[in-house]
């Protein structure tokens, strides 16, 4: 009887524990990555934040704000449980599913390279061989292109991708590489996105590690944002203009655990 009420008490403990189960959830998102995540006279626009705001509806929540993270603190904001949910452009890889759990892929993002407007010698992810190219803190992207591919590229490092937009325009870099998403962002008169993809960056729904039954409540709700339009809506509202192809299909999700 010891035994079963012990397990009867973790077994509850575990249900408040979920995502699923919050009236109010708090959503970390980039406040510096226009399109995604932008933050505005103190108000946070963007593709993961609509995308978030969906998510939260559909898991029964009747209140949701956002707070701003880095790719840095991700995993920090979430274990300290100043976050809920974090969806700032971050990719699934083996090593952060160790720390936290993921649901998702909400986007499967293709890793392209950004230059300035006129810059004609750097054409695909081969041709940074020898140039500088920001790396932007806590991000894999350029690992990618280092240790990935091999190639021989002068890391020059930035503090986050607006840091290195803003390195990019003054000349401090030749190139700055992530997922096209991102770069779609900060696409401007000035700067341009070679679309040469090379990789794909699955963008998943992060909590804290262990909780699937929030996974499996998400990937539900993500399939049905597909399903019912919202997904393709978000992505035209935000990256139409970018000349992207935008894929507008439920991604395949990873495995809850």
């Amino acid at each position: 009887m010891v035994l079963a009420l012990a397990l009867g008490l973790v077994g509850c403990a575990t249900a408040r524990a979920s995502i699923h189960s919050k009236d109010a959830i708090v959503v970390g998102v980039k406040a510096d990555q226009p399109g995604l995540g932008h933050r505005t006279n103190g108000v946070f626009r963007g593709f993961e934040v609509d995308v978030g705001s969906y998510i939260a509806r559909h898991l029964g929540a009747s209140r949701v704000t956002f707070r701003e993270v880095r790719s840095d603190n991700r995993e920090d904001k979430l274990n300290s449980r100043a976050v809920d949910l974090v969806l700032a452009s971050y990719s699934i890889t083996p090593d952060r599913a160790k720390l936290v759990s993921f649901a998702g892929p909400y986007y499967v993002a293709h890793q392209d390279v950004m230059v300035r407007r006129g810059e004609t010698r750097i054409r695909g992810v081969r041709d940074l061989a020898g140039r500088k190219m920001c790396q932007a803190s806590g991000s894999v992207s350029t690992e990618r292109v280092v240790v990935g591919l091999g190639i021989p590229t002068r890391l020059v490092p930035g503090s986050s991708y607006s840091d290195c937009v803003a390195k990019l325009r003054a000349g401090a870099v030749d190139a700055v590489s992530t997922g096209d998403l991102v770069l779609a962002g900060f696409a401007a008169q000035d700067l341009r996105i070679v679309n040469a993809p090379f990789t794909d960056e699955r963008y998943g729904v992060a909590m804290r590690k262990g909780d699937v039954d929030g996974c499996e409540a998400v990937n539900r709700a993500l399939t049905t944002m597909y399903q019912d339009g919202t997904a393709g809506r978000l992505l035209h509202k935000w990256f139409g203009k970018s000349g992207l192809k935008l894929v507008q299909e439920v991604p395949q999700f990873e495995g809850c655990s």
